[in-house]
């Protein structure tokens, strides 16, 4: 039996994954953010194929063998961060998917620390390993917290918090995610007219830092690509501009370019290395989505498709 605190999660945009994972009989897929799994299940129910899932946090483990329980050999769970992709997988995939930031069981998990309307200590550790966000207040300067909070989290008041903050440890360590939003709201007053909270982007900010997620995020899309097939699939989906620009970037300077010539010139074969094919542009959720599910209000899906190359030539990520 599943359990209930799984139930109310939601994976965003999942019509649109499957769709455009083009899942099939005998494909393996990786779901490289397995979080409570509804990615990999739904994988597993459209057809008779393989899901490798991978996932940095360990408290997901149990949804893994619930998992395990039902689709027996056609899952596989592979704990680690999805920077290492191809240290974790080693064989080659049909098909990769995404979701990019904090899922929704993190963030109800109080005790994590990812969110200010929630008392807990200030951790946002998504593997339970290495420097906390309490540790980056507390002992980062305030040029390092102004530089944090202004290019992670988009706040035009970064050097006003991280002045706050400095000031206010100098009493006390700054402990819980209440302490550093108190602070926060001391520099930017709440109000109802305000479309997201004051917090939101110095909270992001910490996350990001705390867990190298810009990083982690290139580093994924670059690898598994080294394990796509030809005509495999990366689908991504994110959640703000940040990521969303690493992923443009990334699809755009490793697809084939558009090159426009005369229709009446002899066409020629394909010699380009580009790693991919075709790359879409952004797909937003549907209305009815946003309704049932308002994370996904925010939220952007990209794919791109491996060039299938001429025999003799290579992509610059592939054996010859």
């Amino acid at each position: 039996m599943i359990n209930e605190n799984y139930q109310k999660h939601f994976p965003v945009m999942l019509n649109e994954v499957l769709e455009n994972l083009d899942i099939a009989d005998g494909k393996i897929f990786v779901d490289a953010t397995f979080g409570n799994g509804g990615y990999s299940e739904a994988i597993l129910k459209k057809a008779n194929c393989k899901v490798i899932a991978l996932d940095r946090d360990t408290t997901v483990l149990p949804r893994a063998e619930e998992l395990k329980k039902t689709y027996g050999e056609r899952f596989e769970f592979r704990g680690g961060e999805f920077g290492n992709f191809d240290v974790l997988v080693n064989e080659k995939i049909d098909g990769a998917v995404f979701d990019i930031g904090v899922s929704s069981m993190q963030l109800d998990q109080a005790e994590r620390g990812f969110s200010f309307s929630k008392e807990a200590p200030l951790d946002m550790r998504m593997s339970q390993q290495g420097i906390t966000a309490a540790d980056v207040v507390n002992t980062y300067n305030e040029s390092e917290l102004a530089d944090i909070i202004f290019n992670l989290g988009e706040e035009k008041k970064s050097r006003q918090i991280a002045r706050k903050i400095v000031e206010t440890r100098k009493s006390a360590p700054i402990k819980t995610t209440t302490d550093l939003a108190k602070i926060i709201y001391q520099v930017i007053k709440p109000s109802f007219s305000q479309k997201i909270d004051p917090a939101t982007r110095t909270f992001q900010a910490l996350r990001i830092a705390v867990n190298d997620e810009l990083n982690q995020l290139q580093k994924g899309l670059e690898k598994a690509t080294l394990r796509l097939k030809p005509n495999g699939r990366l689908v991504v989906v994110d959640f703000h501009s940040l990521e969303d620009r690493i992923v443009k970037n990334f699809f755009k300077n490793n697809s084939e370019k558009t090159v426009h010539v005369s229709r009446y010139r002899k066409s020629e074969p394909k010699t380009s290395s580009a790693a991919f094919a075709f790359a879409s542009k952004a797909i937003e959720p549907s209305s009815q989505e946003v309704a049932l599910n308002p994370r996904s209000r925010s939220a952007k899906l990209r794919y791109a498709i491996k060039q299938q190359l001429p025999e003799g030539v290579c992509n610059n990520d592939d054996e010859c």
